[in-house]
């Protein structure tokens, strides 16, 4: 997957700015990109599936005007390693703290868009101290309680339970045309065209090598998994004390700000927004209200 120059240094998507560096997070060779001053308030960038950190490129360069902004792709995506593990939730959560301890980055702001969002929750909720701000993109809370609407957005969810089915799952994704991760950009946008060739191409090539598309199946079983968590309560007598936005599409066919109600007794400064124009792929259709949003929430207009 990695492209090599002459010189050495691995071939990434250009973002002028941004440099790019490997880096041992307890045994996972992460790539990071990075752009801004050092020394500026740290910010964490984490993509969803079936993206990378290509997926910020549209913020990256407005946040490090006055943010050191830390871009990792997670394990199993873009170009770092995809091992045969587990990919559940406590492994998701030791690679982010394994990354911060790495950086030497005591505490940053967060911003994570779908599965990577489940996870910045758990962070929160468990080591409240290395988060400043954190930003949910395109997820519900951990708070959710079941109601039944929820079944109708449900059932444009079908793909999951084909993505995590061993052998049929990795080969849909990775084989021929790609037509169901084609269908999860698709089928969740305000506006299907909002991406280009390019751009679509740059996150379905990884998803061809057997590794990365096995771990996206094993993913979505940590997804399926920390849905059914929630749902069951598992997180109702824990206290989310960092201030939190969460961002929604207004168009999103499955996650409806108007269902996830509920949290006010369970969390200090949880505020949930909704996004126009957009659906699931916020960070794509609306990265301006993305930019603005961060900016009011980490106090750096």
């Amino acid at each position: 997957m990695v492209a090599v120059d002459g010189t050495g240094a691995a071939s990434f998507p250009p973002i002028g700015g941004v440099t790019h560096r490997f880096v041992d997070a307890g045994g996972l060779r992460t790539h990071v990109a990075e752009a801004g001053p050092t020394g500026a308030p740290p910010v964490l960038l984490l993509h969803g599936f079936p993206q990378h950190w290509w997926v910020w490129r549209h913020v990256v360069t407005d946040l490090a005007r006055d943010h050191h902004v830390v871009v990792p792709d997670l394990r199993g995506a873009g170009w770092t390693d995809a091992p045969d593990s587990a990919y559940d939730r406590e492994e998701l959560l030791g690679d982010l703290l394994a990354l911060l301890d790495a950086l030497h980055l005591t505490y940053v702001d967060v911003i994570a868009h779908d599965w990577s969002a489940l996870v910045t929750f758990q962070l929160c909720l468990r080591h409240p101290g290395r988060v400043s701000h954190h930003m949910a993109i395109g997820v519900p809370h951990p708070y959710l309680r079941f109601d039944a609407r929820l079944l109708a957005g449900m059932r444009h969810t079908w793909f999951q339970e084909v993505i995590i089915t061993p052998v049929l799952g990795p080969r849909m994704l990775r084989g021929g045309h790609q037509r169901l991760a084609r269908h999860l950009f698709t089928a969740f946008a305000a506006d299907g065209h909002v991406w280009s060739a390019a751009d679509l191409e740059c996150y379905l090539r990884p998803l061809r090598e057997p590794a990365r598309a096995a771990a996206a199946s094993r993913l979505y079983r940590m997804v399926l998994g920390e849905g059914l968590r929630i749902l069951r309560g598992t997180y109702l007598d824990l206290r989310l004390s960092t201030p939190t936005v969460l961002l929604l599409g207004a168009e999103d066919p499955v996650v409806r700000a108007d269902l996830l109600g509920g949290y006010d007794t369970h969390a200090d400064d949880l505020v949930i927004s909704t996004v126009t124009q957009a659906a699931h792929w916020v960070v794509d259709e609306r990265p301006d209200a993305v930019v603005a949003h961060a900016r009011a929430l980490f106090g750096h207009p």
